[in-house]
């Protein structure tokens, strides 16, 4: 499995901590000691969550001449702010593409919706029910965020990204897809309450960050070290590590228990906020120009309910 290009799409809008100062008080300094972000991008007037995965997919497309639209046998779609819950991001995004009668999949396992995504590809290519396929990871944070809430309203940022992902190799630049690695941890802990999103009630929620953060810090280390024993990569081997961007200090944490050189991390919360699944996708477009041959690059993923998983790719 092939990972030919991958886009992103953010809004043009930019919230800096100033806005949260004059809202509820709280410093920048103090957003910035606790999170590592000073700003923010926000979904402006029309846009939303399946806007935004279209504008990410024609994106990814107009890089990508080689990947043709009507080639396309499959797109799965993760979101958890999703704009309709029936005529999802995936839904919107193959009418856009105008490709009829082919598996369109949305799913939501919180900020680790991206590898499982992948992983239902890596099915739909094993049991030969397609070999071209659109993932598109989209989040409308701000449509749920109550920025009045101290605890977590600064945290959130929009924005998209689109993977095209190909069962064989469709170009010398195409990306392996080694392996995909993805568990549930329910039962751990304040799992159930950590964070929610209820939109009857208060949208995004974090009154547990602590909890969040100690087990985000846990299990997205412990499943990149099991990638990277598993496919005898030392630490030093590793040319990025494009963790989940939830929390600076979160990144620096799993940087620091798996021994790697923290200029190889890839981080973009400090500018984007929290951007749930589409955060590391987005960071993985960020970097996509400067891969080389012989570049390998574990992407590692925790979500709220507790979700978590390590996608291994090799240049």
């Amino acid at each position: 499995m092939y990972l030919h290009h991958v886009a992103s799409y953010l809004p043009e809008a930019v919230v800096t901590n100033a806005h949260f100062t004059r809202l509820n008080g709280l410093a920048s300094e103090w957003i910035i000691e606790r999170t590592g972000i000073q700003e923010r991008r926000k979904a402006g007037p029309g846009e939303n969550a399946n806007t935004m995965a279209i504008a990410a997919t024609r994106a990814a497309f107009a890089a990508a001449p080689a990947f043709a639209s009507d080639s396309v046998d499959l797109i799965v779609a993760g979101t958890y702010t999703p704009h309709d819950t029936i005529f999802t991001a995936a839904h919107a995004v193959q009418r856009d593409l105008n490709v009829n009668e082919i598996p369109t999949v949305s799913i939501s396992s919180a900020c680790s919706s991206l590898l499982n995504a992948v992983e239902i590809v890596e099915g739909y290519f094993a049991m030969g029910k397609a070999s071209r396929a659109v993932v598109v990871v989209t989040e409308h944070n701000t449509a749920y965020n109550n920025e009045e809430d101290t605890m977590a309203g600064h945290l959130w940022g929009d924005g998209a990204a689109t993977l095209l992902i190909s069962k064989e190799r469709l170009s010398p630049d195409d990306l392996h897809i080694s392996e995909v690695l993805t568990g549930g941890a329910a039962p751990v802990s304040k799992a159930d309450e950590a964070v929610t999103l209820k939109p009857v009630e208060k949208g995004i929620v974090m009154p547990f960050g602590r909890d969040v953060f100690q087990q985000a810090c846990l299990y997205m280390a412990k499943v990149t070290q099991t990638l990277l024993d598993k496919h005898h990569i030392a630490t030093d081997e590793l040319t990025y590590l494009i963790p989940h961007q939830a929390n600076l200090r979160i990144s620096k944490n799993v940087v620091k228990q798996l021994g790697l050189d923290p200029a190889r991390a890839v981080n973009n919360i400090d500018r984007l906020g929290n951007t749930g699944c589409a955060g590391a996708a987005i960071g993985l477009a960020e970097v996509w120009d400067t891969l080389k041959s012989g570049d390998k690059v574990i992407i590692t993923v925790f979500g709220g309910g507790y979700s978590y998983g390590a996608m291994l790719l090799n240049k």
